[in-house]
């Protein structure tokens, strides 16, 4: 059932009348977006290779002295093509002849930052545990071939590109990383954030391949604003979210692959509450399907060996700091889900809510600088009557 359950919004849509329908997207998304129109190319491309477009436009208010700042985001989540048995380079290329086809939809579409999903160039494989041939995906984040592959994407389409990969880190000892490369619209190599929570939970224990990243919360400065990766697990932290925030980023992107069994109660709410929390844009994305691997694995809860994690159920959406997000792509298709957004709408919201007046900082900087120390006791009162 959880492969065959297209979406939230397919269902609603199928269901309750046009009138209730429009306030139940009220509630659901905080306002009725504006769809924003799909070129007829555009359309096209996905009817050919079929995956599915979605616009929306998240407006803020006209102001009289600043100008709107207006950035298409761009967010691809995709399956697998070729069966986890085949050659590496046979999977891998046909990943890439997949993505150039949704990268050009994405362009016709006027997207300015476009974010894949996590290790999007390769089947999820850290379920496996083990390591050949998974660890062949591993790249050079600045010379690898997926890095070439973006760069030549951006410089043909004018967009940046953020692209999480298997990094392999030949400078320090071989070691593998979890990793979000980052490329300029003008094709140039603008640095890389590695994932900083690794989660150690049923399937996903990918410490067994890399661990912690190192590289903090690193915000980039492009042509189109200021964005930040915070990568799939990281989600489940908000501190995580909250830095990327206190380092001014305005839209941060979550590239993510998750299973429905495990945490799709949650994925609807993390990425959103960050949004509104933080004063800034939300990206969430998460790869689709379901990928078969050669040999059986457990997840060390007693259950049969399996050789698949469960479903990736997409639903990749955007969210705003005003609380309202898009709909989500399908559960069980490739999309590309394309945002209008005005990015004055951060500060707006600032202005009104003052989250970020009202936020603590040295409060909360005082009490963590406490509670990692060894002798800690946390404060609490007792009743002893």
């Amino acid at each position: 059932m959880a492969g065959e359950f297209v979406s939230i919004e397919h269902c609603l849509e199928k269901h309750i009348p046009e009138q209730e329908l429009k306030e139940v997207k009220r509630i659901l998304y905080g306002r009725e977006l504006e769809s924003l129109p799909i070129p007829a190319a555009a359309q096209k491309l996905s009817q050919e290779h079929d995956f599915e477009v979605k616009g929306y436009c998240i407006e803020a208010a006209a102001e009289q002295l600043t100008p709107k700042r207006i950035v298409r985001i761009g967010a691809i989540q995709n399956s697998i093509v070729e069966a986890t048995t085949a050659p590496i380079a046979a999977q891998r290329d046909a990943i890439f002849k997949k993505i150039k086809c949704m990268a050009e939809a994405a362009s016709l579409c006027g997207v300015n930052v476009l974010c894949f999903q996590e290790a999007w160039n390769m089947p999820f494989a850290f379920c496996t545990r083990e390591k050949i041939p998974w660890c062949e995906f591993a790249e050079d984040a600045e010379t690898g071939p997926t890095t070439l592959l973006c760069q030549e994407l951006a410089r043909k389409y004018d967009m940046v590109i953020v692209s999480p990969i298997l990094e392999r880190d030949s400078a320090h000892g071989d070691t593998l990383w979890n990793t979000a490369v980052v490329i300029s619209n003008t094709g140039y190599y603008l640095g890389k954030s590695r994932k900083n929570h690794i989660p150690r939970v049923g399937d996903f224990n990918e410490s067994t391949y890399y661990m912690e990243g190192d590289t903090g919360h690193v915000i980039f400065q492009t042509k189109f604003g200021r964005i930040a990766i915070n990568i799939c697990y990281g989600r489940h932290h908000p501190q995580n979210w909250m830095m990327y925030g206190v380092n001014g980023a305005e839209i941060v992107f979550n590239p993510s692959a998750t299973v429905g069994a495990l945490s799709e109660p949650m994925w609807g709410i993390e990425a959103r509450n960050a949004a509104i929390a933080n004063s800034y844009f939300t990206c969430a994305i998460n790869r689709v399907g379901t990928e078969t691997f050669p040999n059986e694995f457990t997840s060390a809860d007693g259950k049969p060996a399996h050789k698949d994690f469960g479903h990736f159920y997409g639903s990749s959406y955007i969210a705003a700091p005003d609380g309202s997000r898009t709909p989500g792509l399908s559960r069980t298709r490739d999309g590309l889900l394309v945002a209008e957004v005005d990015l004055n709408l951060c500060r707006q919201v600032k202005d009104r809510w003052g989250f970020r007046m009202t936020q603590r900082l040295d409060l909360y900087a005082s009490s963590l600088q406490s509670a990692i120390e060894p002798d800690y006791k946390p404060n609490v009162v007792t009743d002893t009557c």
